[in-house]
């Protein structure tokens, strides 16, 4: 009886966790097709599938939901592992990481929620904040920490590390987020981020690299 009543209370949690992630699809084609200010509870509804009551279940609004969208761009940000093992050598893996960052950036639908968070920042400005801290800020902490590491055993002359890793990540999206993000041009292809980022590590190094 009791495994019985374990596995009846685990497929209601995997049936759950299932409707959740199709409200949360259809959500997030919604706001990608129509913007924030667009999107209705009844869009999402008919585009996820689901009755305006079965919606209202699982989210109380639509900055609820975008909210859970930014959550999960948040998770896949935080699944992209970058190697930032202080004993790798800078050109390795700055070059490693500027193409893992970009193509992270500039993956398809990936501009999506960047451009509603710029387009809703100012009205909702803790929105903003939260995308910026849970998903940008992590990845420049977790760089400038590489670049303290290598200040400090000499191999880097650099004294704003925090300055240094967002300089960095700025010129490996340079001629490729900006038009990404503004559907002024395609994803990029692979040669064309690794010649970006290969170039931007040449431009780092040229400046910080201990004379």
């Amino acid at each position: 009886m009791v495994v019985a009543a374990s596995e009846h209370l685990h497929l209601i949690q995997e049936e759950d966790s299932s409707k959740r992630r199709q409200i949360l699809d259809g959500a997030r084609k919604v706001f990608m097709d129509l913007g924030f200010d667009g999107a209705s509870m009844g869009e999402i509804a008919r585009a996820a599938q689901v009755s305006k009551g079965t919606l209202y279940v699982y989210f109380a609004d639509k900055c609820a939901l975008f909210e859970a969208i930014l959550e999960q761009e948040a998770l896949q940000h935080g699944q992209v592992v970058f190697n930032f093992d202080p004993a790798r050598d800078a050109e390795t893996t700055l070059n490693e990481f500027g193409r893992a960052y970009i193509h992270l950036l500039c993956r398809p639908g990936g501009g999506s929620a960047i451009r509603t968070v710029m387009a809703i920042a100012e009205r909702m400005p803790d929105v903003g904040r939260r995308y910026y801290a849970r998903v940008l800020d992590k990845t420049i902490n977790r760089l400038s920490d590489y670049l303290k590491a290598h200040a400090a055993a000499g191999d880097l002359t650099i004294d704003d590390c925090d300055l240094a890793a967002s300089q960095f990540m700025e010129l490996c999206k340079a001629s490729l987020f900006l038009p990404f993000v503004f559907q002024a041009a395609p994803a990029p292809s692979e040669e064309r981020m690794t010649e970006v980022v290969e170039s931007a590590t040449r431009m780092f190094l040229a400046a910080y690299r201990a004379k």
